[in-house]
């Protein structure tokens, strides 16, 4: 899983930020057969957490590569998982699993309704136990549009959030620090 960066303001903005790189974890843990390709591109994806303020939406800048790097990355969380369930149905895909993460287990329901090549929504609810950092549910509302092309000077991989800035994620995760991170996670 992806570090959160140490410059947000508080807590809460932190722990909505975990709980939506998990998001894109989840997603990107099917294999590229199982979900829907997204269309290259800037997306702005914004995810709310119930009973969080809203941190605003990211935007993100990928191609078919990046996407399926990403789905590749996650796969490799696979092992944490005993349970991946992917069922598309038409413009419908259903997601269960479970998972481990850190010293609890993460069971998730997730459906997500859209055409991948312009808009999708998505409602996640993960249970944690025992309780993740305090933290024993979570429900997360993803809304994601295509924006267009990248713009001038964006190069996949490039992520922008509210308030904290951009990173380009295919660097971040080369990165020694973050790929020793990573396996502290596991």
């Amino acid at each position: 899983m992806m570090k959160c960066p140490s410059r947000l303001p508080s807590r809460h903005p932190r722990l909505a930020c975990i709980v939506t790189l998990a998001a894109a974890t989840l997603l990107g843990a099917a294999s590229a057969a199982d979900m829907p390709k997204r269309k290259p591109g800037l997306w702005e994806v914004n995810a709310q957490m119930a009973g969080m303020p809203s941190a605003g939406p990211m935007q993100q800048c990928i191609d078919q590569t990046t996407d399926d790097l990403m789905q590749q990355r996650a796969s490799a969380q696979k092992q944490n998982c005993s349970v991946i369930e992917i069922k598309p149905q038409g413009n419908r895909v259903s997601v269960h699993s479970v998972c481990k993460v850190q010293n609890s287990t993460a069971t998730t329901d997730a459906v997500f309704v859209g055409a991948f090549d312009s808009a999708y929504k998505g409602d996640m609810l993960t249970r944690f136990n025992p309780p993740l950092n305090g933290l024993s549910e979570s429900k997360v509302n993803i809304d994601a549009r295509w924006l267009g092309p990248c713009k001038p000077g964006q190069k996949p991989g490039d992520v922008v959030m509210p308030n904290v800035g951009g990173m380009n994620i295919n660097e971040m995760m080369k990165d020694p620090r973050v790929q020793e991170m990573m396996k502290r996670q596991k």
